[in-house]
This record gives C-alpha cells, structure tokens and sequence, in this order.
C-alpha cells in the first residue's frame, strides 16, 4: 500500500481505530435549535464516516447554557433528551467501522454576549481579548466549580448515548485554554497563579470524568503548540502540559496552535503551507508517550503520510480537506489522489460560521446540504448542453451535467480552461488555487466532457449543435470608469498585470481598488522590486468580513512596505502624477506615480447573453455572468443549475 502508515490501525487507549485519519472539530450550525444532533448533522458526519475516515470528533459541544454558548445552532450535550439523537449519530458513524468522540468545549472570554442573551461574557481573569472587544468579568469559586460539573455530565452523556470517547477543548483560546494560558489568567486562587493552579481546573475535569465513566472512557485533549501571542503559551510550556496530562492519565494530546488573537495561526490563510507548524507535534509528541495527533495543515495524502512517519506521529487532523471531499480517506487508500476535490483555503467555511449560518465550501456545494443532494439523478438521456465559457463555474456545471447523463460541450475563446480563477492563480502564494484547477480539468477529462478551446462561441456554431440547454459563464471585464486620464498609455487593469500583457519592474506604481484582487497584485508587483501604493474610496483597506486572508496579506505586505490610503478617490491622471480626493473632507492631493493600476472590480460580460434567449428557452446564466463574485459563488451556481436541469 502507498500510505503504508496513514492506514495502518491505531489505538487510543484500549480503542481501535481502522486508519490514522482524524477528522478535528470544526463548526457546523447544523444541529437543532435545542443542540440535538440534527438529521442533516448526522447524515454530514456520516459522508465522512463512509469515505474513510478514522475517527470522527465532533464539533464543539456546549456544556453550558449560561455563559457557554459558542454558535447558535450547536451541538449540545446538557439534557438527558439530546441522547438519542446522539445515539442516532454514534451509530450512524459507527456502521462504517468509524469512531466518534465529543469534543467538549466553553468560549469563556472568546464569546459575544449577544451570544449570551446580552449577559457579559465570564473568563478566569477580567481581561479582554482583543480580537473579541469585550470585557469578560471573573468567574467565582463556585461558578468554576459548577462548570467543572457540567463538563463531566456532558462527558457522562456523551458515554451514554454510545460515543467512544471524548476531547477536552483546550485550545484556540477557549476557558480551558484561558485557564492555563499566562496570558489570560491572572488569578491569585487555587485557579490561578503557578503551573499546578493554572492546571487545576482541566484537572478537575478530567479526574471527574474518570470517576464517572470509568479508567477506559477515552479522554483526549486539544492544547496549543504554542499560542503565538504575548505571554502566551509557547511550545516549552504545551510540551510541560503534555507531560501532565499524561500523567493524569489522558489517552491522547491533539496538538493545534493560536488563539483569536493570532487567528491565522488557527485559521490558515491560503498563503500558509501544508506542515508549517510541524514542529509543535513533533516536539510534543517526543516529550510524551500517548498517541499524538497533529494538526498541521494536511491536505493531501502524501503529506500526511510524510508527517506520520518522518515525525513519529500517531494520528493526522484531516479538517477542512474532508469538507472538500468527504472521500478523501477512500481515494487516498485507493491511489486515487488525483481525483480528490482540494481544499484551497479560501476559508469560505469559516466566513460562513461567523455569519451564523450553516457551513459551506467554496469547493464542495454538497457541505451541510447532504440530505438536499443525496444523489445525481441520471435523467440527462444523452441531450447535449452548451457551456459558454470555461471557468470553475462552467468546469462545475460539466461535471455534474456528466455524472446526470447530459452531453456538455465547453466553448472556451481563450488557450486555457479555468477563467478570471485561472489568473488568481498567478500573485504569490497562490497554489492550492491552482490545485483546483487541475481538480476540475481532469474531473471533466474523465467525464469525456467536450473542451473546445481557443474558440468563442457564437449563436451560429450553438446552433449547429442544437443543444437542449445553453449555460452561459462567459465571466466578467475589468471596470474601467470615465476618469479623465484613464486612457492614457501608463494606465493598466488588473487583468493586463496577470496576462503578462505589460512587465512592471522597479517602478512607481499607485493600485486603484483594495479588493483582495488589487492587494495581491500589490503583493506580485512588489515581488519585483516596485513601490507600490494602494489607494481605496472606502474607510477600510481589504474586503469587509471574517476574512484571516486579508489580515494575512495586509501584514505581508506592510512588511514589504506597500502604502495604504483608505478614503482616497481618483479623480484624475496626468502624465507622472494622479489626483486623489479625500471621500470624508474632499481635500484633493496629488501622487508621483509611473504607472497606474486599475482593480475596481469587475461586470458582467452579457455580449452573447440576449441572442441566445431569443433563440432557446432553457439558458442558465453561471458565475460572475449572473452577478461577479468568488469561488464559492461561481461553483455553487454551476453545481445548482447544472443540479436542477
């Protein structure tokens, strides 16, 4: 076998695992409102389970209605009613040889008290995260005490209901995490103060949890590598709990890194490679002789194998990789790597959690919507379908009007698939968008799927095919607004800087548009020793929202000096120089440049879009041709529609 190790059995504790895989807790918002394990919970869970993964541990489960809720619809271990539903899913899972634990978790400070039903937040010590806002008060003696109880409860029922085993939450900065970090707690109590105290309350937890579910009850703890924060936990410090935890007797350390306050160190950003934080299991994991699980960004197989072995693991965290494809353990033993849907980071899972709604994937339309797209139906009976244009969107919807037995037929006017996508993948940093691509060419390829590129469509050549339906994903055009100047021969697109059609190299160049487009050409054109500032109307550099992406590449390029001018408009360009105008006081400034870069955004391009109406009665409009937006958006519209023929 190629992943001799990666599927090899495992053990935690005096319980079996079929592989090494381990699919860590990530949030759905897919259980009921009442934090039973709901029907499309379950059926999400069981994907995983059926495609081949290990061993399964849940999402963060609340123990604590008071101050611990963490999303609005979230799994719930706290009344004895929500068992069977939790029976329902540990047996689900269980069908296919797969294991499930709980993960038992309390946000303490990292919580909103919105969250709450406006209470304030609670935390071991009244001191405010900065990535939260607001300021926790101090739990009491009994309040902790209290809390200590509900985790083991939680554990209890968890054991009741037929789960194999359960993981204590504390990482990522959550209470537990808050408890033994230095940085969070301040206390002077038996909570607080020296290592032991600072331990005392995970302690707690775990000593009543053997006492209510016996020496064999697998117990498993997330901690942090290291903290990545001031005062916080370091590596030194996660390898000395390491050493306690074993010697309490817990079963497994499943090591993962950062806190809000360093988010992209929880949450990689596409720039962040597979492994990068190797060390943090590593280290542990030779200080330890309990099973270790390493979280470390895996995406594929072959690293995942690499880490295993070359860093004497016991166990890899296959997270956001399994929500790209939920087959990713079934393909990897089957060699089939090259037919796994890769996850690109994009983090579109996480902007979707924060917005309290259910998790989705920019890759996968099928995440959290398993019972709605249980199957594709083969109703295609052979009629063909035209697809104009040949991006992820009209990639996507071949794909899937394929494995429903339509014939698609690309026209793509350009040398290669893969669209406005496609150039996205040309700023540094920018691989695991290129993966897709690839992802996406080869799953049509094996569909047999007609490519014919270097050739635009036209009403007449869709007409010699006769087609019963026509997609249309012709993508989007720069914007390019009547400024005075913007004719001028200094004055590029974005897409000109991405196509190569111009070579900018120690210049001076001013970017117009601080969309995540505008800031990774800034990103490539300071790469070849430009200096390059980035002028935005809005109050705010970077795309609004949850985004780790931008604040990832906004502190790349800070180190590389790019200059930031948020509330500036441009009204003007004249030869060697451009006006601004400040959108708040209407003050006018003027800026040496040599080149001007234009990333406004994009519309949609419609060219072929009306003719084809006249002549058809069943055409789709796919990607940005519909409405410009992102990956997910161009993906799930191709998966719908092709879905809904």
């Amino acid at each position: 076998m190629k992943y001799e190790k990666l599927f090899k059995k495992g053990h935690i504790g005096n319980l079996e695992i079929k592989n090494r895989i381990v699919m860590p807790a990530m949030g759905t918002n897919l259980a009921s409102y009442n934090g039973e394990a709901s029907n499309e919970l379950i059926r999400y869970y069981e994907e995983r389970a059926k495609g081949g993964c290990g061993l399964i541990i849940t999402e963060i489960t609340r123990v604590d209605d008071e101050t611990g809720v963490g999303m609005p619809n979230q799994l719930s271990v706290m009344n004895l009613k929500q068992i069977p539903r939790l029976q329902t899913l540990a047996r689900t899972v269980h069908k296919y040889n797969t294991k499930i634990f709980v993960q038992l978790q309390h946000p303490g400070r990292q919580n909103h008290a919105m969250m709450i039903d406006g209470r304030q937040i609670a935390g071991p010590s009244p001191i405010m995260s900065s990535a939260i806002g607001e300021m926790p008060r101090e739990m009491t003696i009994e309040e902790i005490g209290g809390l200590v109880v509900k985790f083991v409860k939680g554990a209890v029922f968890a054991q009741m209901a037929g789960i194999d085993g359960v993981e204590i939450h504390g990482a990522h900065g959550y209470l537990v995490a808050q408890f033994m970090s230095p940085q969070s707690n301040h206390r002077e109590d038996k909570y607080g103060g020296t290592f032991e105290k600072r331990m005392r309350f995970i302690t707690e937890i775990i000593m009543g949890i053997r006492a209510k579910c016996g020496e064999l009850f697998p117990i498993s703890v997330r901690i942090d590598g290291n903290e990545f924060t001031k005062d916080g936990i370091t590596l030194d410090e996660a390898i000395q709990e390491a050493v306690y935890l074993e010697n309490l007797g817990v079963n497994a350390i499943n090591v993962s890194a950062g806190t809000y306050e360093s988010v992209t160190t929880i949450i990689e950003p596409i720039s962040y490679p597979q492994g990068w934080k190797r060390n943090l299991a590593k280290a542990i994991k030779a200080a330890v002789s309990i099973p270790v699980i390493a979280c470390d960004v895996i995406r594929k197989p072959d690293m995942a194998e690499t880490i295993l072995k070359e860093d004497n693991l016991d166990f890899v965290a296959v997270g956001r990789a399994q929500l790209a494809d939920p087959e990713w353990g079934n393909k990897s033993k089957e060699g089939r790597e090259e037919d796994i849907t890769p996850c690109i980071s994009c983090l579109n899972c996480i902007e979707s959690i924060m917005k309290c709604g259910n998790i989705e994937c920019a890759v996968n339309p099928r995440v959290g919507r398993e019972l709605e797209y249980l199957d594709f139906p083969k109703t295609g009976d052979d009629r063909k379908v035209v697809i104009v244009g040949g991006g992820p969107a009209g990639m996507e919807a071949a794909r899937v009007l394929a494995l429903r037995k339509f014939v698609p037929i690309i026209f793509e006017e350009k040398d290669c698939l893969g669209g406005n996508v496609y150039l996205a993948t040309k700023p540094p940093l920018k691989e695991k968008l290129d993966w897709f691509l690839e992802y996406q060419k080869l799953a049509i390829k094996k569909l047999n799927v007609m490519v014919r590129l270097n050739e635009k469509a036209t009403l007449e050549k869709i007409n010699e095919i006769n087609p019963y339906a026509v997609f249309i994903s012709s993508g989007s055009n720069p914007i390019v607004p009547p400024i005075p100047g913007i004719d001028k021969s200094f004055v590029y697109t974005s897409t000109d800087v991405l196509e190569n059609k111009v070579v900018l190299e120690n210049k001076n160049i001013v970017i117009a548009g601080s969309g995540m487009t505008g800031l990774e050409i800034a990103e490539l054109l300071t790469s070849k020793g430009n200096k390059v500032t980035v002028i935005e109307m809005a109050d705010k550099i970077g795309p609004s929202g949850y985004l780790p992406n931008v604040i990832d590449i906004s502190m790349r390029l800070a180190k590389a000096g790019v200059v930031m001018l948020p509330c500036s408009k441009l009204t003007n360009i004249k030869d060697g120089e451009i006006d601004i105008e400040n959108t708040k006081d209407k003050k006018v400034t003027t800026i040496k440049t040599d080149v001007v870069v234009l990333s406004l955004g994009v519309k949609s391009n419609k060219e072929i879009v009306t003719q084809v109406e006249e002549h058809y009665d069943i055409v789709e409009l796919l990607g940005d041709v519909l409405k410009p937006g992102r990956v997910v958006d161009a993906v799930l519209n191709g998966f719908e529609k092709a879905y809904m023929l």
